[in-house]
């Protein structure tokens, strides 16, 4: 029996140094993820947002500037199926994970899945296992609980961050993985007066002129600079509500973290428009742009340099602009490229 006890009291503390171990693991990384993320700090954070009406979950066609694959979007307003990114409420509200779900269910396992954790941390906090602030479990089954439950957590938060900063395999409704991009082809020579777009890859649907890429490269310099005011009533007249929502969010995390993003000098390098098309009565155009800009975000209260420098940085991303019939051009979405 004693035998029995000693071998059960040297399998729990290696359990239990497994634990810590875990947890330890993910103390780290997710600081880690914090600082990564704060790299890509310019408008849109690196990501890709927006809706580009029934074109949101496909893929814009591939161009000289931007020879790869578009990531999807990490964020928008359009439900698949949706052809227009209207229903901004409804899209927000069905968003979340499998303990966010609306309902009974989904707020009970909610709840019970926070309290196991919330007492769990303060067993390891004051020395004894996961599971001791509930009684503290020693048996096996316990152990593998504990072991469990870490990993789960683990894996949610890995693919948390994998969704949010890895180009996906395919898109719906786009090319498959693998699959032959439409090359640039012959294309007919465009060069605004400004900076210098191509046609792209595909003939488009809706004529572009040159007044309306001289406007795209307009909007690239005067969304960057609203941006670095933090004027986000001037970021209402050059881009639309949804995409004025990630930037005050995104805005307002700053604040948060005590941090300013300053970006400066963005000069256009190059430029291709994708596809332009029509629905209804809404104009849309995915233009690829490589710009340098200077990128650096400084503490609000000291100015202190917390990532980036004075050197600029070349960025490579597909814009997509909207226009309703009469009016103007207004940003609709960003996509970052591969």
């Amino acid at each position: 029996m004693e035998g029995n006890e000693e071998t059960d009291m040297h399998f729990t503390q290696t359990a239990r140094g497994i634990v810590r171990a875990f947890a330890i693991v993910l103390s780290v990384a997710v600081p880690l993820a914090i600082t990564i993320s704060a790299a890509d700090a310019r408008v849109g954070g690196g990501g890709s947002s927006g809706s580009r009406g029934s074109k949101t979950y496909s893929a814009p066609p591939s161009t000289t500037t931007a020879p790869g694959t578009a990531q999807p979007m990490n964020r928008t307003f359009t439900q698949p199926g949706t052809p227009a990114a209207g229903n901004a409420a409804a899209g927000a509200a069905n968003k979340g994970g499998f303990f966010n779900r609306p309902g009974m269910m989904g707020g009970m396992l909610g709840g019970l899945a926070m309290g196991f954790l919330g007492a769990g941390l303060f067993g390891l906090l004051s020395g004894g296992g996961l599971f001791s602030g509930l009684g503290g479990l020693s048996s096996i089954i316990g152990l593998l609980l504990q072991v469990g439950l870490i990993i789960l957590v683990v894996r949610l938060a890995m693919s948390w961050w994998q969704r949010r900063h890895t180009p996906a395999s395919a898109y719906a409704n786009g090319p498959a993985p693998g699959a032959p991009a439409e090359g640039p082809g012959a294309q007919n020579s465009f060069r605004s007066g400004l900076g210098g777009f191509g046609l792209g890859s595909s003939q488009p649907a809706l004529e572009i002129q040159p007044a309306d890429y001289e406007a795209f490269e307009r909007l690239l310099g005067e969304v960057q600079a609203a941006w670095s005011n933090e004027d986000v009533a001037k970021l209402h007249t050059l881009a639309t509500p949804e995409m004025v929502s990630y930037f005050s969010k995104d805005l307002e995390a700053n604040k948060a973290s005590n941090d300013v993003n300053k970006v400066s000098d963005v000069k256009l390098l190059q430029g291709d428009l994708a596809e332009a098309w029509r629905e209804g009565e809404t104009d849309y155009a995915s233009v690829a742009m490589r710009f340098s800009l200077v990128d650096k975000t400084l503490e609000r209260t000291t100015g202190r340099l917390v990532a980036g420098s004075e050197t600029p940085t070349e960025a490579t991303e597909v814009w997509t602009f909207a226009r309703r019939r009469g009016a103007d051009w207004e940003l609709s979405a960003i996509q970052q490229t591969s």
